[in-house]
């Protein structure tokens, strides 16, 4: 839990309110023991009395603290400060929000003044995304440059999935966010599909999601998985070289999670690009699944990958089925994707050498 300084409050003050601001006192306001039946606070108020412009004020500052109820990150606790500060002025009774900030590096309060929205600047990497080698691939066959990149990819990602934490209530999260989230498998049903959708109607949606829940419980028991993680690794968020180097973007979904995820969306876009010259998988997309598969195994032994992937494949079918994120699929490509979510989440183990038989 951080401490809020006296001087970075007093100069914060000044920040806002101008160099006549004067700190005249700082002290706790209320504790856990004066909240009666309550037992579990979120954070610990400070009531802070000073002058500006002649006149004596007093405000309240609060940090939340960290926990396991989807407050592990200071962007999860922003996110409920920001929210509170944005709505509280429009509710009748409610006490006026004076202020918006964080706290640095250096332990000084830094104001957010009248937000709107946020950005983010990032470095201009080299490349194009990876989805363009695979149209070419579709279009003139493989070179050995491209499977020479599928391997890489998996590599990179074996080294990226080598570090591991110890939170099992974060890992239970991530499997919450997957089935759960508004980007995710339920957002996914509700926002990405018409209802009583031509290839996959409102009764199959809601056994996928019913089966769904069985996976849940299963990957309780998995917490020890816990590892770094991409997130978000497919071929529009890889960039590669002519010399056969590649980069990656919008690490968006949180640092930690399940392996499966990752293995899984890159190998559900092999399955879609062949998909659109066949009705399986198969060559030249083959190649390159198979030499991701291998040597992913090959590097990380981590077999038990295959007894969590099926929801992680669920999500990433979802996602490439979607008709508004891939509106101009073939009916062909879109049912045999719908069959390949369907028939997945039956196995227990991911049958990842024989991947077609989820497809009829």
């Amino acid at each position: 839990m951080i401490e809020l300084k006296v001087r970075a409050i007093e100069s914060y003050l000044r920040s806002v309110y101008g160099d006549d601001a004067r700190l005249l006192g700082a002290g706790d306001i209320g504790s856990l023991d004066a909240q009666g039946m309550k037992g579990f606070g979120y954070g610990k108020p400070l009531l802070v009395r000073f002058e500006t412009g002649g006149e004596v004020r007093e405000a309240v500052f609060s940090i939340m603290k960290g926990d396991r109820y989807g407050h592990q990150f200071y962007w999860d606790r922003a996110s409920i400060l920001m929210s509170q500060y944005e709505t509280s002025a429009r509710m009748e009774r409610h006490a006026r929000p004076l202020g918006l900030g964080y706290v640095n590096g250096s332990d000084a309060l830094v104001p957010v003044t009248d937000p709107k929205e946020f950005f983010i600047v990032s470095e201009k990497l080299e490349g194009y995304d990876y989805f363009r080698d695979l149209e070419r691939i579709r279009e003139s066959g493989l070179r050995d440059a491209d499977v020479d990149m599928a391997r890489a990819f998996a590599r990179w990602l074996a080294e990226v999935h080598a570090a591991k934490l110890d939170d099992p209530s974060l890992y239970a999260r991530r499997i919450r966010n997957l089935l759960g989230a508004s980007e995710c498998i339920f957002g996914l049903v509700d926002e990405a599909f018409p209802r009583n959708y031509a290839f996959f109607d409102d009764r199959r949606f809601k056994a996928l999601e019913k089966r769904l829940i069985d996976w849940r419980w299963k990957l309780k028991g998995y917490a020890h998985r816990l590892s770094a993680v991409h997130g978000d690794f497919h071929p529009w968020n890889v960039l590669v070289t002519d010399d056969g180097r590649f980069s990656v973007l919008d690490r968006s979904r949180g640092e930690w999670g399940e392996p499966g995820g990752d293995l899984a969306s890159m190998a559900m876009n092999y399955l879609l690009w062949s998909l659109y010259g066949r009705d399986r998988l198969a060559e030249p997309f083959e190649t390159l699944y198979r030499a991701y598969f291998e040597e992913y195994l090959a590097c990380t032994g981590d077999t038990e990958v295959l007894e969590v992937l099926a929801p992680f494949c669920v999500f990433r079918g979802l996602v490439i089925a979607s008709p508004e994120w891939y509106p101009d699929h073939p009916e062909s490509v879109r049912r045999r994707l719908f069959n390949f979510v369907s028939n997945v989440v039956e196995d227990e183990v991911f049958d990842w050498e024989h991947v077609n038989r989820y497809l009829e």
